[in-house]
């Protein structure tokens, strides 16, 4: 199978569903309220705010994957938009979901004889090392909201 594609699987994967740990964000954030996305715990980052910064990275290299530029800053990756009810959270869910499914896509068909390439700028890997960064980083901050959420739900 092509690296593109496997990458796809496993992004896929994490999002929805039929990876190896069985834990996915789409199981993991649906049944979130905005209560409990916005909720603090001590010093931890909110839901909310973990659930932004996955979604950022993926938006910012989904554009890249477009032929656009990579066009992000680290420091704006936790900065949600206002949440005013579950409205506004729903409905960013569902943009993630559909992100996500946009990514995939893009991954399945970009070329795999470019995988290789350096990302945009030779200082930040190759399309690899980026693609593959995406479903670590999400992997990590997905366990963090697993913790968050069942600190949370204990609590209450």
């Amino acid at each position: 199978m092509e690296r593109n594609k496997i990458i796809a699987k496993h992004f896929r994967e994490v999002y929805f569903g039929g990876n190896w740990s069985t834990s996915y964000v789409k199981q993991h954030l649906s049944d979130v309220s905005i209560e409990e996305a916005l909720q603090q715990v001590g010093s931890l980052n909110t839901i909310a705010r973990l659930a932004f910064h996955i979604h950022y990275y993926v938006d910012i290299v989904t554009k890249v994957l477009e032929g656009g530029p990579l066009d992000g800053k680290d420091i704006y990756s936790f900065d949600h938009p206002a949440f005013e009810n579950d409205e506004d959270w729903q409905s960013f869910l569902e943009n993630m979901w559909v992100a996500a499914e946009k990514f995939t896509f893009l991954i399945e068909n970009y070329q795999d004889d470019k995988i290789d390439d350096d990302f945009i700028d030779p200082k930040y890997g190759t399309y690899y090392r980026n693609l593959q960064g995406i479903v670590e980083h999400t992997h990590y901050h997905l366990g963090q909201i697993v913790i968050i959420k069942k600190m949370l739900r204990e609590q209450n």
